[in-house]
């Protein structure tokens, strides 16, 4: 039997859904590295053990497949029918045995990929609606999977961290999150500095006169700006160093 390839042949996209797959790939080896037993331990978020990031990263698989689906037919199929059927899923997820838990990570997973396999190259262009209510191509479905499998794999507590994640992920989540304060005005007097690199990278409240300005490198500072800690930062306020860095503003 002859396996089937990606549809897709936009370049861009094609590394989006390797850097997808890379991610999937690495959240389930740090899951497997998990005995069953310490599922029932604290992740990195607050009020979540691990086994409700598990759920939520294989239920998020599922609400991200419906949305290719809906690129592929036409047939409006949101991610969720609400934010609380949403919540509610992730809270019945978590109580799963560990072998159910596990098994609707990896289903969930195949499932998506043979959706984006096996959508035309055409349709990735068609619009779908994202749970915040966004209208976005549906190649911007890649890089709502990215985000999760490589950030959550983080949150189980497992010994990934921010430095495993590969930089253009991690340049893209900064904008991301950037961006989302400056749309809310959340990053006035806050400016934001990835040091370590070969072209430096500068966010935020550019053209304050007195800004509070946080320093680290790309992994420490998308640390920091996702809410998950301070180590490796710094910040300089009125020309007066500060350490750590104060908490990041809220993004999601």
């Amino acid at each position: 039997m002859v396996a089937r390839h990606d549809q897709a042949t936009d370049p861009v996209l094609l590394d989006g859904l390797l850097q997808a797959r890379r991610g999937t790939a690495f959240f389930a080896r740090k899951l497997n590295e998990l005995p069953d037993a310490e599922l029932d331990g604290d992740s990195l978020l607050p009020g979540w053990s691990r086994r409700h990031v598990v759920a939520h990263v294989g239920y998020n698989a599922r609400a991200i497949a419906r949305l290719v689906e809906w690129a592929a037919t036409g047939v409006e199929t949101p991610m969720y029918p609400s934010v609380e059927v949403r919540n509610h899923e992730i809270d019945f997820g978590a109580t799963l045995s560990p072998i159910a838990l596990r098994n609707l990570f990896d289903h969930s997973a195949v499932h998506l990929n043979v959706e984006w396999r096996d959508l035309p190259a055409d349709n990735w262009h068609h619009k779908v609606k994202t749970v915040q209510g966004r209208t976005v191509p549906a190649e911007e479905t890649v890089w709502m999977r990215t985000r999760e499998v490589w950030v959550h794999a983080v949150d189980l507590d497992n010994g990934a961290t921010f430095k495993d994640i590969p930089a253009p992920v991690l340049e893209r989540l900064l904008k991301d999150i950037t961006g989302a304060w400056h749309a809310g005005g959340t990053d006035k007097d806050l400016v934001v500095e990835v040091t370590g690199q070969s072209s430096p990278l500068t966010f935020g409240d550019t053209a304050a006169a007195a800004p509070t300005v946080v320093s680290g490198s790309l992994p420490a500072i998308a640390q920091w700006a996702t809410g998950r800690g301070t180590d490796g930062t710094t910040a300089k306020r009125d020309g007066g160093l500060v350490t750590p860095a104060p908490p990041a503003p809220a993004w999601i």
